[in-house]
């Protein structure tokens, strides 16, 4: 199981590295969406001046389609805060989730802010972190593994675009949200124990490399967990309920909420 290394950090310099996933913009409605957006750009406002780099963990949006010459609309203000920040020099990192896995240039063209789709190895002096959305990893979870396969596939991006925006964005938005309702009314959202996914994954990748820290979103739950004696699982959780964040100061991780 090999990982690419995103970057390569001797020392933070008294900084910290800020962590956070599942906004899910955009749902359940408008008014909902912008007040979590307010408060998200307050978040940044307020560790902007600390932070040596910021990683957003996927699922930022509940739906995400880039044509080729249009983007869903709405999220200007977290748009532009980001492009402040990012103009500043402070790095900033996105990986995409399940809900915007359609990303494509859109970031790295008018922003200059890096997208991946899969866990990157970050190292900082001599610790080692893994980061990722988290879809799709660990045992399990069948059904949507074959999906994801079907969403990714360059066929169904070049299908999808042929729709017009107005009923692309729209069909897919409603489509987005129902899937989540759908998870919560399984109860998905809830502690699994020993059969939580990723916390099982990053046993099986503890076998074979050692991380100091493993650090996932798309659970929508804030775990902080061992998974050897010198390991630790952090899901970051999602910001519709809990408004949980992860900050790394280069020893230690911690999990916080902003604005509790």
């Amino acid at each position: 199981m090999q990982f690419k290394v995103h970057d390569k950090i001797e020392s933070l310099n008294g900084k910290k590295i800020y962590f956070a996933s599942d906004f899910h913009l955009g749902a359940p409605d408008k008014a909902t969406s912008l007040e979590r957006e307010k408060k998200i750009v307050r978040w940044l406002d307020q560790i902007k001046d600390n932070a040596h780099s910021i990683y957003l963990v996927g699922d930022i949006f509940d739906f995400w389609f880039e044509y080729k010459h249009a983007v869903p609309k709405g999220f200007i203000r977290l748009l532009g805060k980001i492009a402040e920040i990012k103009d500043t020099g402070i790095p900033i990192v996105f990986f995409t989730g399940n809900h915007d896995m359609w990303m494509f240039d859109y970031f790295p063209s008018e922003l200059g802010i890096p997208v991946y789709r899969d866990p990157q190895q970050l190292i900082v002096g001599n610790q080692k972190l893994l980061i990722g959305h988290g879809d799709g990893l660990g045992p399990g979870d069948h059904m949507y593994k074959f999906l994801k396969r079907i969403f990714e596939s360059k066929i169904s991006q070049w299908l999808f675009a042929r729709f017009h925006p107005n009923f692309g964005i729209g069909f897919a938005t409603r489509w987005s949200h129902s899937s989540r309702i759908s998870n919560t009314k399984k109860e998905e959202d809830k502690f699994l124990g020993d059969k939580e996914y990723l916390w099982q994954y990053c046993k099986d990748v503890e076998k074979q490399e050692h991380h100091d820290f493993y650090v996932f979103g798309h659970r929508h739950l804030p775990l902080d967990l061992e998974v050897g004696e010198s390991s630790k699982y952090i899901n970051l959780g999602e910001w519709v309920n809990y408004c949980t964040y992860g900050v790394y100061d280069g020893e230690n991780y911690q999990l916080l909420t902003f604005e509790s």
